[in-house]
């Protein structure tokens, strides 16, 4: 997507959108709704109320396939200010637009010889929902949150671009050629100033620099050498120019809330000022430090080690200025001897063992891009880059020493010059360099360089041993967080002094409200037809499924060679008695026998048993296949779930081996949950959705969306992205939901196939898209079409709110009026975030009333106060209770509302949400629209065929290649479509 609109669309969006923004104060009721979203002009789709809908549409509405307007592109979108350094070309600042009385961001650039000129941008084109109020539900409490008030500098901020010559990619060798001028001319050219280096192109500095813009001489000499050898000096030029000033009384307005647009420059200036120290320190990755002194570093094997750090940002919030500080923990290298990490990654001995073809292929994969020095000259620690590793062991390597062809072996080259003999001559070389040129290094030569983060997957192992480290009860973390603010002495430290920045060194304490739990209601043939949770949590004796389904059709297949016939035909009788008592219909016998398979031919296994059951019923399809799987199965989950749910059209139920054996009525209970909701009932339902008392949900048919986008891993290029759109499709109880799924470009955060068009040689224009078929969904199991849409959308960052905002609320009004003319539900659309380093922890960790068992705050805690936005409608919900570790409160924030939600409505349906999820007797983390597409999104990835890799890293095509196939515009294989009877149903669960 577009960073910026140009002058001209942003014209076309701004007369469009003046008088679209959200103001709570001015907000219409639900079905008086006249705001149009934030998009492009389109006649077809203007927002009116439903009640102008025509009948006649309305009785053919989830037949006829209407004519949507254009696909929305992307580009037409203008974007929130992205948190990207500025350069000299992109310098905001704000001033208001005389024409419309908008805020709008400026650009400061420079033209002819350096003077500074303004001119308009389009970043910001519209706000975000104002904060309406503040909730008054719930128990008062004060809780603490590891936010730390940062008082606001009274100095203009100054913005100098930075040019180095010759060009440096490293930030290290920028920083050190940044520190070295700053060493040099500090208390001469630089007036006495202390500035604050990003690394890369931007300099900061509190009051301006004596000149407009001036040329440096920098010497720095070469790190890469021993401290007894000559050092070889480079020459740098580096180019100071003033390109931006930030206003300071522009941010104290933006913190007290007069006005609404972030002076997003002002604050990374902030940001950058208060970790220059920490920079210097420590490892830096991302937003946090890293370093083997804060904790002793744990092995999580492999060659793998833990290292404790510290996360930090400045953020605004109600109270002011905020800094956010929570601990880290990160997988990096162990800085072994090369051999040593080898043999701990392959876990054997390697000085006396050959490596086999697969140990090559490992270690390459391992030690590829891996930074390593020299241990054979003495004092000189040469570093190099891993490139590759040699097919051929060390002792069979030659290389050309002259132009005449004259070989030498490594084994020779190796004594003759440095006098190092190799005892290892089995073992292959590295190769660091590139490809053209590529130089040989034995391993018992080389050494792993420390500080280097692992970024490629973890195994089981490595991640239960990190979790391991992370899991801090929540006084212990609280405790490690203020000694960090402590130890980092934020006050004396000369950048934040330099710049007027003060740091308090006490935790914010905030006030919090409890929310009460919902009840449930559960089937009237029970001896306890409704249930309040307590603490989080409730359990299913004495209660039978409020809609237990029937299962009369039924057959096992049993992956594991471990588990015997009887064992198998014994846990299959426990779980039909437990589904029988927790209100299901479950016939006790399979359809056949149980069948044993081996995992390697999961393909055929599953077609014999959905063919001989399908012999055995006359034709009737099986309704549940129970699997029983190895505790380590490697892909076989994966391609099972793929082949019943994409090719068979079978409901599954994967049950591990240690489970089968040990056999808990608990666990029991928890399958039966699952298995009743996928095939299609309902495990409990809210009692106030019962007695329709949920405000703007129970008035009027309303459905609930949750999207989520799930990103292949680090280094896997070409992997597709997995976006996930799931929809309730019961009113007023919901608590169905029914899942669509789709593969799109490789990490595209927008969801793509929301809404689509396409040409018909017969028919025309054709609409579709998942948002345009789950309303259909609705409508056919509802009888009704939906009047009010709820869209919960996960996995978004702050700097992609306008973009996901715009793109897809876009792609809701266009699916909406495909369907019927004049049809516009209003739509409230709230961002869910997990991924933030907010905490809140108890105000006093003895106070048993205020805690739970783990030490964690009670479940249903809510803030939307002090440390949330300062003017924007969100905030923190801890809904779960904790059983671990620190628990986390999901952050909610509503970036658009024409439903004029109150706080209280919002929060309060949010919450009593979290215990209607389906797979187990315990209030959820995420509300479980969101949590569902998550599900459905990682269990789509199962259904993507990874492209064949050759061994130089390029993809690579053979005879039969299932990868070929037809693709989108944008290149991505589609994802297999689910059966009908799939996606009908919580397969994902």
């Amino acid at each position: 997507m577009k960073e910026e609109c140009s002058e001209q669309r942003y014209t076309v969006l701004k007369a469009h959108l003046q008088n679209s923004t959200n103001h709570p104060q001015k907000s219409p009721k639900p079905h008086q709704n006249n705001k149009n979203p934030p998009r492009q002009q389109d006649p077809a789709l203007n927002p009116k109320s439903h009640n102008q809908t025509s009948p006649n549409a309305n009785k053919n509405w989830s037949r006829r396939r209407g004519r949507g307007g254009r696909k929305s592109d992307q580009g037409d979108a203008c974007t929130r200010p992205s948190s990207r350094p500025c350069t000299a070309s992109n310098k905001p600042v704000i001033s208001e637009d005389r024409s419309t009385g908008d805020i709008v961001p400026e650009i400061l650039c420079t033209q002819n010889g350096g003077s500074l000129v303004k001119f308009q941008s389009s970043s910001r084109s519209c706000n975000f929902a104002q904060r309406p109020g503040y909730g008054q539900v719930g128990t008062r409490c004060m809780v603490k949150a590891n936010h730390f008030f940062a008082e606001l500098p009274q100095k203009d901020l100054n913005q100098y671009d930075v040019t180095i010559t010759p060009e440096v990619a490293s930030r290290a060798v920028n920083r050190a050629i940044i520190a070295e001028l700053v060493r040099l001319y500090r208390e001469s050219e630089l007036g006495m100033r202390l500035p604050a280096y990003d690394g890369r192109k931007n300099l900061y500095t509190a009051g301006e620099l004596p000149f407009a813009a001036k040329e440096f001489t920098v010497k720095l000499l070469d790190d890469d050498v021993g401290n007894n050898c000559p050092k070889r000096e480079r020459e740098y030029k580096v180019l100071l120019r003033l390109v931006a000033r930030a206003n300071m009384h522009h941010l104290g307005e933006f913190l007290s809330g007069k006005r609404a647009d972030a002076p997003h420059e002002a604050l990374q200036i902030l940001d950058i000022v208060l970790r220059e120290l920490s920079t210097k320190r420590y490892c830096p990755i991302g937003r946090s430090f890293f370093s083997p002194n804060i904790r002793a570093p744990q092995r999580l094997g492999e060659g793998l080690e833990s290292w404790c750090g510290f996360y930090q940002s400045i953020r605004p919030t109600q109270m002011g200025l905020s800094l956010n500080i929570d601990m880290a923990s990160a997988a990096f290298i162990e800085p072994l001897p090369v051999i040593e990490f080898v043999a701990q990654l392959l876990g054997k001995d390697v000085l006396t063992r050959q490596l086999s073809d697969s140990d090559r292929v490992k270690i390459k994969r391992a030690l590829r891009g891996v930074k390593v020095e020299v241990t054979h000259r003495g004092n000189v620690r040469r570093k190099y880059r891993v490139s590759g590793l040699t097919t051929q062991p060390t002792r069979e390597l030659v290389f050309p020493v002259d132009d005449e062809s004259n070989m030498k072996s490594v084994v020779e080259y190796f004594q003759e010059m440095y006098g190092f003999t190799i005892q290892s001559t089995h073992l292959p070389c590295l190769q660091v360099g590139n490809q053209k040129k590529a130089n040989y290094l034995p391993m018992e030569a080389c050494k792993i360089v420390e500080g280097q983060r692992y970024t490629k997957k973890l195994n089981d192992k490595q991640i239960t041993a990190l979790l391991r480290v992370t899991c801090q009860r929540p006084r212990d973390r609280e405790n490690d967080i203020l000694r960090t603010v402590q130890h980092n002495s934020y006050n004396q430290d000369p950048y934040a002094r330099e710049f007027g920045i003060q740091i308090s060194e006490k935790l914010a304490s905030v006030e919090a409200r409890i929310l009460p739990a919902p009840w449930l209601k559960y089937h009237e043939t029970g001896k306890e037809k409704d249930c309040l949770p307590q603490v989080g949590q409730w359990n299913m004796m004495n209660k039978k499924m409020i809609n237990g389904m029937t299962v009369n059709r039924w057959a096992c297949i049993n992956f594991s060679p471990s588990v015997q016939d009887s064992i198998a035909r014994g846990f299959c009788t426990e779980l039909a008695q437990m589904c029988q008592v927790s209100g299901m219909e479950f016939v006790p016998e399979p359809v056949i026998p149980i069948y044993r398979a081996r995992p390697e031919q999961v393909e055929k296994a599953l077609k014999h048993v959905y063919h001989a059951a399908m012999n055995k019923t006359r034709g009737k399809e099986l309704e549940l296949l129970l699997a029983i799987l190895p505790d380590n199965n490697g892909s076989l989950y994966g391609d099972l779930k793929r082949i019943c749910e994409t090719d068979l059209g079978l409901i599954s139920q994967c049950c591990l081996t240690k489970h089968v054996f040990k056999i808990s009525k608990q666990y029991l209970a928890n399958v039966s949950l699952k298995i009743n909701v996928k095939m299609g009932g309902r495990n409990t339902v809210l009692l106030d959705a019962i007695s329709c008392r949920i405000p703007l949900v129970s008035d009027i048919p309303t459905i609930i969306f949750g999207a989520d986008v799930t990103h292949p891993e680090n280094g896997e290029d070409s992997s597709p992205s997995i976006a996930a759109v799931v929809a309730s499709q019961d009113w007023p109880e919901v608590t169905k939901y029914a899942g669509l799924v789709c593969a799109q470009a490789h990490r595209q955060e927008l969801i793509q196939d929301l809404y689509k068009t396409w040409q018909d040689p017969v028919r025309g224009t054709i609409s579709g898209g998942m948002i345009r078929d789950l309303l259909i969904s609705f409508r056919k199991a509802t009888g009704q079409k939906p009047l009010r849409i709820i869209f919960y959308r996960d996995g978004v960052s702050e700097g992609q709110f306008y973009q996901v905002l715009l793109y897809e609320l876009d792609a809701i009004r266009k699916a909406c009026a495909s369907l019927e003319p004049n049809y516009q539900p209003p739509v409230t659309f709230i961002v869910v975030q997990k991924r933030h380093h907010t905490r809140l922890f108890a105000n006093n960790h003895r106070d048993r009333s205020s805690i739970d068992k783990s030490g964690n705050i009670m479940p249903g805690t809510v803030v939307d106060t002090k440390i949330c936005h300062p003017t924007e409608f969100d905030f923190y919900l801890c809904s779960h209770a904790g059983i671990q570790g620190t628990s986390r409160p999901a952050h909610y924030h509503v970036l658009w509302d024409e439903n004029s939600f109150t706080p209280d409505g919002i929060q309060s349906l949010t919450n009593n949400l979290c215990y209607t999820y389906a797979r187990c007797t315990r209030s959820v983390s995420v509300v479980p629209p969101a949590y569902y597409a998550h599900l459905a999104a990682f269990r789509a990835r199962f259904y993507t065929e990874p492209e064949p890799h050759q061994e130089n890293g390029s993809l690579g095509t053979c005879s039969g290649d299932k990868t070929k196939g037809p693709r989108t515009e944008s290149g991505v294989k589609p994802l297999p479509a689910l059966k009908e009877n799939v996606k009908r149903v919580m397969f994902y669960c």
